[in-house]
């Protein structure tokens, strides 16, 4: 007798076969076992290990089905949290991906008092009951006075609001002083910087005129670790760091991680460049094949797990990630991997001169004079008109992997998901063509690894003890 199974997805993987549902539960399967599957003809064994997974119909779990279902998809119908406020484009850095901000053109790009003020009132007025604000430029400190004034004023609308409020700024550092390190800590806003590995590679990326990009960096980041890591309450409050991957990037992968390492960030994301605004310009220069990537994020990985297996965590946070959904069925609140995804209605984005986008990326997009991805502004525009707007529904459409040909049977979807500014940036649609675009082989390529790595069980555990 035949055995009646529940939808499933697969992709064959080296020499097995990786099996998925849409509750995210997985399991792997040899050659035989697979076929075995396909054939509906199951021995005993086999059958007991997909009984477990919820993959046989007749004996389908429900209730932990649609909790495992659900718990992946938290997000859906929840507003908006995160909200990044660009203070202004301009910056000291000369960053090889971004330059169209720190090149010129943008000298009256400060946003001023009333705008700050009344992108605060137009977050705090927003549903939802946790809000994160994320001021960032630019260069966020260029504009530090506003930012001041946008802190004590979001805080004093809180007094009423009462959500749960966080506050964190983005900085290169090289503006940063100790009357600056002391508002910021005694706020209890959060810090991140960017760091692009050691400094013959950091200085090559981010390009600082006034110096080593590199040397105030992590001036400022022991700085911050030391006052912050004396402070008992304030552990999870330590300074952070994101590195984005360049040509230059990709013959160093250990050197890169041993860095962040030995830097005491605790963890590192490997972080592709995307073809965006600047960067779409300049790809030929220092942008790369997403096979050329994958080789890079494999041995950078190989270097993280060495440092975990000598009993120290050291976390990769792209892969925990896509781990925290395989392993735990959890939802991680990353924005760019949900269907749909987090434009509009995971965050929302406020340029300098208020207007509103669906996301930071959607904001970039304007730089070049596209407003494809606007939802809004500040003055005229209610939380409704943005979430009812054109380019809110489109985002939502277009990155549901429902509707995508080359998503809709992937054996990834359950962890997946897809931005609609790439597809844009590189396709000329919001749909996207994934085969062309370079996303869907960059993630997909990295589910592929760490489902190999976890075939080794000193893996699976290191994998699983990121989470304790």
């Amino acid at each position: 007798m035949k055995e009646k199974l529940n939808n499933f997805y697969f992709e064959k993987i080296e020499d097995v076969y990786f099996i998925s549902t849409d509750s995210g539960e997985w399991i792997l399967l040899s050659e035989r076992e697979f076929s075995s599957l396909k054939n509906g003809k199951l021995d005993k064994k086999l059958k007991s290990k997909l009984t477990e997974k919820n993959f046989i119909s007749g004996e389908l779990d429900l209730e932990g089905y649609f909790q495992k279902l659900n718990s992946l998809r938290e997000f859906i119908n929840q507003p908006p949290s995160l909200h990044v406020v660009v203070l202004t484009l301009q910056c000291n850095h000369f960053c090889v991906y971004c330059r169209a901000v720190g090149s010129g053109g943008h000298k009256k790009s400060l946003m001023s008092n009333k705008i700050a003020m009344k992108t605060m009132d137009f977050i705090m007025n927003s549903p939802s009951k946790n809000v994160t604000v994320e001021f960032q430029g630019g260069e966020a400190l260029l504009n530090w006075e506003v930012l001041k004034k946008s802190v004590a004023y979001i805080k004093k609308l809180n007094l009423k609001a009462k959500k749960d409020l966080e506050i964190s700024v983005v900085s290169n550092l090289s503006l940063m002083d100790d009357e600056k390190m002391k508002f910021l800590i005694d706020e209890n806003i959060s810090l991140c910087t960017s760091l692009d590995g050691p400094e013959k590679i950091h200085n090559k990326n981010r390009i600082f005129m006034g110096g080593s990009s590199y040397a105030l960096a992590v001036k400022w980041l022991k700085k911050f670790q030391f006052v912050v890591g004396k402070q008992s309450n304030r552990k999870d409050s330590l300074p952070s760091a994101l590195m984005t991957t360049t040509r230059f990037s990709l013959e160093y992968p250990d050197e890169i991680v041993n860095e962040y390492h030995s830097l005491g960030l605790g963890g590192i994301f490997l972080r592709p460049l995307s073809p965006i605004a600047y960067a779409k310009n300049v790809w030929s220069e220092i942008g790369y094949s997403p096979k050329d990537f994958l080789n890079f994020y494999e041995k950078a990985l190989d270097r993280v797990l060495e440092i975990n297996r000598k009993a120290e965590k050291f976390i990769e946070r792209n892969a925990a990630i896509k781990l925290k959904k395989m392993l735990l069925h959890k939802d991680p609140n990353f924005l760019d991997l949900r269907s749909p995804c987090g434009a509009a209605f995971g965050q929302l984005a406020y340029n300098w001169d208020g207007s509103i986008y669906t996301c930071d990326e959607g904001r970039m997009t304007a730089a070049a004079g596209d407003d494809i991805f606007k939802v809004g502004d500040v003055f005229s525009s209610s939380y409704k008109d943005v979430i009812n707007s054109p380019a809110a529904k489109m985002c939502a459409i277009c990155s549901c992997l429902e509707n995508q040909p080359s998503c809709f049977r992937c054996a990834f979807k359950p962890y997946c998901g897809i931005c609609p500014v790439h597809n844009y940036e590189t396709c000329s649609t919001p749909w996207g063509n994934l085969g062309f675009g370079g996303w869907c082989e960059i993630e997909k390529g990295i589910f592929k690894i760490l489902i190999k790595k976890m075939k080794d069980k000193r893996n699976a555990e290191i994998f699983y003890g990121w989470f304790d």
